[in-house]
């Protein structure tokens, strides 16, 4: 295992604790103590994923994954101290594929970081095999990872494809936002399910005009299905 994992973050200990953990699983670290030089090792070092604290000095997570989003799709792990919702739902929408709020276990940490590039290593590995899905005037190209409704292409993050490819292959069937947590995210344990209800949310503004439907089955989860 190969992988570098940027761990930002102001508080010393908590970068200690983290190096330890992932270094023992065989990860390779760098660490980063403000915004401005998280952002600047993201660019030039090309970490596989970034665990990225929310309160940082200079420019906080939240701008750093703004900022980062714009230019890439590297797996963010936000880390938060506070307990309001309000900043876990901004950091998703932000673009971050998952959080922790601290103080948090180490192992779990560990395997948020495993299972997210686990899906993101999937997702490369089987992207030549899958043709392109075909729903109405809705058009996905696994292989090219593109999505275009009417000919015209729509951008989409990393987790959004996943997901409404995730969708769209399996028409008509309902999943569950824990099945969704699973097949997307690849967790291995209970994981927030309002992380699937912000992506849903995002894919149903982008894909407007689709002449298919991202519909919710209340009490159960979501299917994608013909209008």
């Amino acid at each position: 295992m190969s992988e570098t994992i940027l761990v930002v973050d102001d508080e010393q200990k908590i970068i200690d604790l983290a190096r330890m953990y992932l270094e023992q699983d065989g990860y390779q670290v760098t660490c980063a103590t403000d915004g401005l030089s998280a952002r600047r090792q993201i660019v030039e070092d090309a970490p596989n994923l970034v665990v990225l604290d929310l309160m940082l000095p200079g420019m906080d997570g939240l701008e750093v994954c703004r900022k980062v989003r714009a230019e890439s799709d590297v797996p963010i792990i936000m880390l938060t101290a506070r307990g309001d919702d309000i900043d876990k739902i901004v950091g998703l929408e932000l673009g971050a594929d998952d959080y922790l709020t601290k103080p948090f276990n180490p192992r779990e940490l560990v395997a948020r970081i495993k299972a997210i590039l686990r899906r993101t290593d999937r997702a490369s590995n089987h992207a030549d095999a899958d043709a392109p899905v075909v729903i109405g005037n809705l058009r996905i190209d696994a292989r090219r990872r593109t999505v275009e409704v009417e000919g015209a292409g729509v951008d989409l993050r990393m987790k959004e494809f996943d997901l409404l490819q995730t969708l769209a292959e399996n028409k008509g069937v309902v999943y569950s936002r824990e099945r969704l947590l699973d097949v997307v995210w690849g967790y291995d344990f209970a994981g927030e399910t309002r992380t699937v209800d912000v992506h849903i949310a995002h894919l149903r503004h982008k894909l407007k005009g689709m002449e298919a439907s991202i519909e919710t089955v209340w009490g159960v989860g979501y299917k994608l299905d013909d209008r």
